[in-house]
């Protein structure tokens, strides 16, 4: 079997935690990862962002690349241009196969842009494709506060369109499999439940002192942790305002040697001219007078994000919408319990009182007594921790392939 891949307005290689880089990356590059271990061949076309990057990247596998297109300018662009660019990626691909005497038995097409170029080189090859959204338009657009945050009628066209001609539909869980049929009409009968996975060579407990030490923290320093995008959905502003509420209503705890990590976005004064979220949560910072409390680490390796994960006392994804939340189950690999909102995927991952503690959205009074509960309570933590690195084992990229697998023998019969 030969699959391609296609993600086009972001790379699989591309570094995690910048605006539009996250759990759409590490699922398109774990899949390519473990189908290449099987001996799949795999192509992951997406669009060039620079000319100096490699036409073809071999890292991903032995039988896995990493396909550069070039369609419009080699350089980022803001993502509501790209579909311009569509027809141009597609020629290109299409020239690439001719040249190479490629043939795919599957294409497997993530996110909506990714889905449209998918279905014009269906009609070039007659080859069936699936496609997983990772994120839906309309979902966003019912919890966006400002106009600026709404995702476009394009796309919501678009996804509407493609949930109605795509051979097969993935998605993350089975709230996203009702939701598409609710709000896009897609047929119950194509879709297919197939959660995102996690490294668990990679991800996995570590002891906690030894944890902090590796990242540079004192061993008696309490850790509170998000790690995601700098963006308005991800409910960072509900985080700090529960911490506010806690400096003021905790006095007996020791601040100076609690501190909540912001993993993920550029906190430098590049990175907070380029994103007004950055900006803005920076600022909130100082109106709370928690300085000292909040350090914004920016991106971090993911080989880097085991040990902060273990090192922290509990991971807090206050999020408006999340499709599936993959860095709550990387947390739950390493033995950490979670606090999420309860939406989206996230009801589904995290088990109230069982692996982790959900709260409303968007209610920094509720987020501060979770977080005041965990912390009061070190047996209550550990058992949580331990319950979701077990849970977690359910979720490796072996059995996420598994699933992937029978969907494309699915279509390609």
């Amino acid at each position: 079997m030969r699959v391609a891949l296609l993600s086009f307005h972001t790379s699989p290689l591309a570094a995690l935690g910048g605006k539009d880089t996250g759990g759409m990356n590490v699922f398109v590059r774990e899949t390519a990862r473990e189908l290449s271990r099987r001996g799949v061949a795999v192509d992951v076309f997406t669009r060039s962002t620079g000319a100096h990057a490699l036409r073809i990247d071999p890292r991903l596998g032995a039988h896995a690349r990493v396909i550069h297109v070039p369609a419009g300018p080699e350089a980022p662009q803001p993502k509501h241009v790209l579909h311009q660019y569509i027809g141009a990626f597609v020629d290109w691909i299409v020239r690439f196969a001719r040249t190479e005497s490629a043939h795919y038995n599957v294409i497997h097409a993530h996110y909506w842009l990714s889905g449209l170029a998918a279905e014009q080189l269906r009609a070039q090859w007659n080859t069936p494709f699936a496609i997983t959204f990772h994120t839906l338009a309309e979902l966003k657009n019912q919890i966006a506060e400002r106009e600026q945050d709404r995702e476009s009628e394009l796309r919501l066209r678009s996804e509407c369109h493609l949930c109605s001609v795509a051979d097969r539909i993935t998605a993350n869980t089975s709230l996203e499999k009702t939701q598409l049929v609710r709000f896009y009409g897609a047929g119950s009968s194509r879709i297919r439940v197939v959660p995102p996975g996690v490294d668990l060579a990679l991800f996995h407990p570590i002891e906690q002192s030894f944890a902090k030490r590796a990242i540079g923290i004192p061993v008696d320093h309490r850790l509170l942790l998000f790690a995601g995008r700098i963006e308005r959905l991800k409910g960072i502003e509900t985080l700090f305002r529960a911490v506010a509420l806690l400096a003021q209503r905790r006095r007996d705890w020791d601040w100076s040697r609690i501190n909540l990590a912001v993993i993920g976005g550029d906190p430098s004064m590049e990175g907070v001219r380029q994103n007004e979220e950055m900006a803005r949560l920076q600022a909130l910072r100082e109106e709370l007078g928690l300085h000292d409390v909040i350090a914004f680490l920016g991106a971090r390796e993911q080989e880097a994000l085991p040990f902060y994960y273990a090192a922290a006392e509990m991971l807090i994804m206050p999020s408006h919408y999340e499709s599936f939340g993959m860095v709550a189950l990387e947390a739950m690999a390493c033995g950490t319990p979670v606090i999420a909102s309860d939406v989206g995927g996230l009801s589904i991952l995290v088990q109230h009182n069982k692996t982790g503690l959900r709260v409303r959205v968007n209610d920094p009074a509720e987020l501060a007594r979770a977080i005041e509960k965990l912390m009061d309570d070190e047996p209550r933590r550990r058992r949580l921790g331990q319950r979701a690195a077990c849970y977690a084992q359910g979720f490796s990229w072996q059995q996420v392939v598994e699933k992937l697998l029978a969907v494309y023998a699915e279509i390609a019969r």
